[in-house]
């Protein structure tokens, strides 16, 4: 489950990236976030909580 989890917000980090034409607006905003999202669940993989 939790590998799911991880490549799944390794996509939407790829996904989120400005280099795309339809996120190109967007700036860092949400990479920053879906990345920090991603330390946290790796952290609780690691963790073992999940």
């Amino acid at each position: 489950m939790g590998t799911i989890l991880i490549v799944i917000l390794i996509l939407l980090l790829i996904g989120g990236l400005p280099v795309f034409p339809h996120s190109r607006s967007w700036g860092y905003g949400p990479s920053g976030v879906i990345g920090t999202v991603l330390v946290i669940l790796l952290i609780l993989v690691l963790l073992g909580r999940i």
